[in-house]
C-alpha cells in the first residue's frame, strides 16, 4: 500500500488487529470454529472502530440534508448550514476515500 493512501494507516490498524487475532487463536484451546469465530469478531470489531468517524459523519450530514430538502430554508441558510456541517466533521474523514 502507497504511504500517501489516506487509509493506509487504517488498513494496518485492521491488519494488526487481524494478526492479534490469529494469533490469539493459536494459543487459546478450543475447537477450530470457535477460533475462526474469534478472528471474524477481531476483524468486525476493528473494522467498526476505524469507521465510526464515517458513521457518525454520514449520520450527521443526512441529517443537515433532510432539514435542506424539507425547502424550509432559504438558499442562503442552507448554504450556511452545509458549510458549518463540512467544517464540523472529523478530520478523518476529510479528503480521504473509504477504499
Amino acid at each position: 500500500m502507497q504511504k500517501d493512501n489516506p487509509n493506509a494507516e487504517r488498513y494496518i490498524s485492521i491488519a494488526r488487529a487481524c494478526l492479534r487475532a490469529i494469533n490469539d487463536t493459536g494459543e487459546n484451546a478450543g475447537s477450530r470454529e470457535e477460533k475462526i469465530q474469534a478472528v471474524y469478531e477481531a476483524i468486525d470489531q476493528a473494522f467498526q472502530a476505524e469507521f465510526a468517524d464515517y458513521r457518525q459523519s454520514v449520520a450527521i450530514m443526512a441529517t443537515v440534508l433532510e432539514r435542506i430538502a424539507s425547502g424550509q430554508l432559504d438558499s442562503e441558510k442552507a448554504a450556511d448550514l452545509a458549510r458549518k456541517t463540512l467544517d464540523q466533521q472529523p478530520e478523518s474523514t476529510r479528503n480521504a476515500l473509504m477504499h
